[in-house]
């Protein structure tokens, strides 16, 4: 190689990134503006994410789009959402989730699948769209937003099914967010039986912090701990969902055919993290910057999908798939309250 091959590589480098940059460049003005406006209101429980995709899709839907921004958009679904997922990793350890003792373990993990499953029962009996059904299910039993756009990785719906989904988990999440409050005395929880029910069943990591510290410093911190082990379980959630697919998907073409349905192994990247977080203690300034840098590049995935989502398809979808949304709502906190007091908190 001569010494101008090896000069003009960086060159030919940053050129094949061109086409990306004007797409990557509004999917990140977006991503700005919306953890701006929260920071500006200071309402922490103000989602950027669903921020950003309310802005795409406003931007979507009253201008037309150049098509240059395309690529850029497509790199923001894929890439940049696949990173951010990783990234969500490094705000858990294995310490925090142990300490919570074995039985909320299982109280919050038997809370998320069953809720799970009965949304998934119910949007069949209600012919809502499985794959919108799945998403609102992925919303509702774990983490919002967050596993709306982690599921559809291998879920694999229209963006308006995504658009569609974050509403519901918004909607129901933010009802949660003002009245497990005032919940809490008529239902004789103490703050740690409040914390707990509150992040085994509202949807939002930011909703759980906002309701679950209005009973208290101890409910505060049982109901985020609880919610990140509901976090921790959206790896297994989607890898199960991606074989549950390859094998529907198989059945359906025959033994032999190729299945198209991905297998999400940036999966494997979040659980490394969560390792990684685990075993190794970050500074807290680093740690506020790696939180800020995730919920950026979840903001630019989320920005991407609404600058794809159109309203009209959107309010095609009628109302089933908010029943659907409401059900899974009720089911959960009644299922999570059951559960609580069948295993004595």
């Amino acid at each position: 190689m001569s010494f101008s091959d090896w000069a003009e590589r960086p060159y030919s480098s940053l050129s094949g990134l061109k086409p990306f940059l004007p797409g990557l460049a509004l999917t990140a003005a977006i991503a700005a503006v919306a953890l701006t406006i929260r920071s500006a209101t200071g309402w922490m429980a103000l989602s950027p994410l669903i921020l950003s995709i309310i802005l795409g899709m406003l931007i979507r839907n009253t201008i037309a789009l150049p098509q240059i921004v395309e690529t850029g958009i497509q790199f923001s679904l894929k890439r940049i959402l696949r990173a951010g997922i990783i990234l969500l990793g490094l705000q858990v350890t294995i310490a925090q989730i142990v300490s919570l003792g074995g039985s909320a373990l299982i109280m919050v993990t038997l809370t998320l699948v069953t809720t799970f499953l009965a949304m998934r029962l119910a949007g069949r009996l209600m012919g809502v769209d499985r794959q919108l059904t799945d998403l609102i299910a992925a919303g509702t039993s774990v983490c919002g937003a967050s596993a709306v756009i982690a599921a559809n990785t291998v879920v694999r719906g229209r963006q308006e099914h995504v658009a569609y989904a974050v509403a519901c988990v918004t909607l129901f999440g933010s009802i949660s967010m003002i009245a497990y409050p005032l919940l809490a005395a008529p239902l004789g929880l103490d703050e740690r039986a409040y914390g707990l029910w509150s992040g085994a069943t509202i949807h939002e990591v930011a909703q759980v912090v906002a309701a679950s510290f209005q009973a208290g410093d101890v409910a505060g911190q049982f109901g985020t701990i609880s919610k990140l082990a509901r976090v921790v379980l959206l790896a297994p959630l989607i890898m199960t969902l991606a074989l549950a697919m390859r094998s529907d998907a198989g059945s359906d073409t025959g033994e032999g055919q190729r299945v198209s349905t991905p297998m999400p192994w940036f999966v494997l990247g979040f659980i490394a993290m969560m390792l990684v977080n685990s075993a190794v203690s970050i500074p807290v300034d680093m740690s506020r910057h790696i939180v800020m840098l995730t919920n950026f590049l979840l903001s630019m995935a989320l920005a991407a999908m609404g600058l794809q989502a159109n309203i009209g398809k959107l309010r095609a979808e009628g109302w089933r798939p908010l029943a659907l949304g409401a059900f899974g709502w009720i089911f959960i906190a009644a299922f999570g309250y059951a559960a609580l007091k069948l295993f004595g908190f």
